[in-house]
């Protein structure tokens, strides 16, 4: 039954040689018959079916050999097919390319007689587009009437029907150059002409009724009053235009070059001449008396004619104005812009100080006072306290100082006394200085008052920080000039001592305004403290980032007041951020749970003294007089691993600190979650063993900070307390 291996090798065909994949496939299928023959043929019964099996092969391998030659052949007959159609696509394709060639050739000589058609293609376009000019003839004679027709309307006042005839005719105009246009894309300048030449009188109706809109809107606030119809019909047109302008930026048509003329922009030069009409009735201050009683007829009439029309716009002209105009909140603008810069040219001049005190009044007083802007009548629409102070901040401390500057009564009357007797000089010296004392005790009672009004509603008085600030610029002017009042002052060799209770007057209400300013940093930091300490503060340092942003902006405000007072504000800013810091703390929010809290609790004081610190010495505070150092003492209490230590450890941060009280210490062995009784009473023994006495110039840290008090027990009625 089985092959010897030189038969098997004998067989091998050519083909699997070159495709061992084919040899191997054979074997499988060799070894696969033997198997099944094996199989078949194992007992001697089944051999007599061999011939019957053998017979079968064969027509089946016969059957098998036909079909692959019928199928072979098909496709030998197909591809004999394809490589015929091949030859004959070939054959037209270069019959094809010999044609190409042919064609090109005969273009290439006729390119000079196209060239030469090229006058008479110019002819024929200019021939169309004149005859469209031809067949608009009809409309174009027409033109001439309509455009004295609407001059007419315009001369009798009717605006409306003369606008609706300027539209007409534009219309037209547009029409008949879209005509052109379609008939090529590029009209010629005879065509052109010829149509323009029509509608040559176009451009002058609309400047005339521009000019005629612009004196109507120009007289608004009076119009409104006497003739709203004129006005509205005015509104109406301008309307109109914009709706015109519009189509034609974002219509079909907008890929086209625009109309002559366009846009017209009405809407945009409506608001420029109100402008202009408020700024040449009001504050031309080239033809303006500025001097003397002069000014304050000048602020007088400013204020009555402003309220007046502010009434009106608000009243009147509103109703007359479509609602996106938004008119009467444009129109305070305007008023304001154009009386802040009139105001600003008024202070550039060479003023006195009556003019200067004169003017600061008004700015300060006046303007949003219930007589001007904040009349009862205009409210609550008209808010000028949303558009900006009326005189920067930094012009009005400039002015205060001027004034100050200019200021001799006290001075004269001092040196005229004198002239009678040098006993009335002092006296009236005493007077001058007794009357300095009650001003500044009463600067400082109404400073408080003002606070506490500003506590109830920070958003008022506008620039309240600006004002503490320029208010200690100009205490610390006033003190440096205290000293040349006193009499026979310029025959001294140093300034003269200021009287000890005018000088602690001074020094009270410079204490309080730098109290306020205080406290509102404070306030913005509140919010931030309270979140300290917490589980989300110890994985992020969005919270120390916040306080940072918040203390930088004070310090650059602060920065405005002259030494020594802004390295006073910023040692107590740095302070008053370290005792909330401290405070916040001590409050029991939080009590570690592990040793990897109080790893990271140590770390995030750590990053967060670290930063405050590097802020305070950009901006100035050396680091050896900043207190933020205590929470790095703090950081080291909290990492230290071994409770057993924290004796020792304490009674070094007493040694620093040594306010530091048992009830802080106790906190802090709280938060710490890992402080077992017994070590807690090693350590508060140790502390009682041990007492500190403050040294001469500490400067208190723990002292000002109050400790939460101790939860009472829980106990039931007639038991003992748990």
């Amino acid at each position: 039954m089985g092959m010897s291996a030189e038969q098997e090798e004998n067989s091998r065909s050519p083909r699997a040689e070159e495709w061992p994949e084919a040899e191997k496939a054979e074997k499988l299928a060799r070894g696969a018959a033997l198997k099944w023959a094996s199989g078949v043929f194992y007992r001697p019964d089944k051999l007599e079916g061999l011939g019957h099996y053998r017979s079968r092969e064969a027509q089946r391998n016969s059957s098998i050999q036909s079909r692959l030659k019928s199928t072979v052949q098909s496709h030998l007959e197909g591809v004999s097919a394809g490589l015929e159609q091949l030859r004959s696509a070939a054959g037209d394709v270069r019959s094809v390319r010999r044609d190409l060639c042919a064609v090109r050739w005969h273009l290439l000589g006729s390119a000079e007689g196209f060239q030469r058609l090229a006058p008479l293609r110019a002819v024929v376009t200019e021939h169309t587009q004149l005859a469209a000019v031809v067949r608009a003839l009809p409309q174009l004679s027409s033109v001439h009437e309509l455009l004295a027709q609407s001059l007419r309307l315009l001369h009798g006042q009717q605006l409306l029907e003369a606008h609706a005839g300027l539209m007409v005719l534009e219309r037209l105009r547009e029409d008949i150059t879209s005509q052109l246009h379609g008939s090529s894309s590029l009209p010629s300048n005879q065509a052109l002409g010829v149509v323009e030449s029509f509608f040559a009188g176009l451009q002058e109706l609309s400047d005339a009724l521009a000019q005629q809109l612009w004196r109507i809107v120009g007289g608004g606030v009076r119009l409104v009053r006497e003739d709203p119809a004129l006005f509205v019909s005015a509104v109406r047109i301008i309307e109109r235009e914009e709706s015109v302008d519009d189509a034609l930026l974002l219509g079909p048509h907008a890929h086209h070059s625009p109309a002559p003329g366009r846009p017209k922009a009405w809407r945009q030069r409506f608001y420029q001449v109100m402008q202009e009409t408020i700024a040449a009735a009001h504050f031309k201050a080239a033809h303006v008396d500025v001097k003397g009683p002069g000014l304050g007829r000048h602020l007088a009439t400013l204020q009555s004619d402003i309220l007046v029309e502010l009434r009106v716009v608000k009243d009147l002209m509103v109703q007359c104005c479509p609602p996106h105009y938004d008119i009467l909140s444009i129109c305070t603008r305007m008023y304001h812009q154009g009386l802040s810069d009139h105001l600003q040219d008024i202070l550039s001049r060479d003023l006195d100080k009556q003019e200067i005190f004169m003017l600061l009044s008004w700015v300060l007083h006046v303007y949003q006072s219930p007589e001007m802007m904040g009349h009862p009548d205009l409210l609550p629409e008209v808010d000028v306290s949303t558009l900006g102070p009326l005189v920067s901040p930094e012009v009005v401390e400039q002015m205060e100082r001027k004034y100050v500057g200019k200021v001799k009564m006290l001075d004269e009357n001092i040196r005229v006394a004198s002239l009678v007797a040098d006993s009335l000089q002092q006296k009236v010296y005493a007077m001058a200085m007794d009357e300095l004392e009650a001003f500044l005790i009463s600067l400082r009672e109404a400073l408080g008052e003002c606070g506490k009004e500003h506590q109830k509603d920070r958003s008022t008085p506008k620039h309240y920080i600006s004002y503490l600030l320029a208010l200690l610029n100009n205490n610390m002017a006033l003190s440096s000039s205290i000293s040349t009042l006193h009499p026979g002052s310029a025959s001294l060799a140093k300034p003269a001592e200021i009287p000890s209770s005018l000088q602690t007057a001074l020094d009270r209400a410079q204490k309080k305004a730098c109290r306020l300013l205080l406290e509102e940093l404070l306030l913005d930091l509140q919010p931030l403290y309270v979140q300290l300490p917490s589980r989300k503060w110890l994985s992020s340092a969005q919270l120390v980032n916040s306080m940072c942003e918040v203390i930088d902006k004070y310090m650059r405000d602060f920065s405005h007041v002259r030494n020594p007072v802004f390295t006073f504000l910023l040692a107590e800013s740095e302070h008053l951020v370290m005792n909330h810091y401290v405070r916040a703390l001590m409050e029991k929010k939080m009590v570690c749970r592990s040793a990897e809290e109080r790893t990271q609790l140590s770390s995030r004081l750590l990053q967060d003294a670290s930063q405050l610190r590097e802020l305070f010495h950009n901006l100035g505070l050396a680091e050896s007089e900043q207190t933020l150092e205590v929470i790095l003492a703090l950081q080291e209490l909290i990492r230290l691993q071994d409770p057993a230590l924290l004796s020792l450890e304490v009674l070094g941060f007493m040694t620093k600190y040594p306010d530091i009280s048992d009830e802080h210490v106790s906190i802090l062995l709280d938060l710490r979650g890992d402080v077992s009784k017994e070590v807690r009473n090693v350590v508060l023994e140790m502390m009682a063993q041990n007492p500190q006495s403050l040294p001469e110039n500490y400067q208190p840290i723990f002292s000002n900070i109050l400790v939460p008090a101790p939860e009472l027990p829980f106990c039931l009625r007639k038991s003992k307390c748990a």
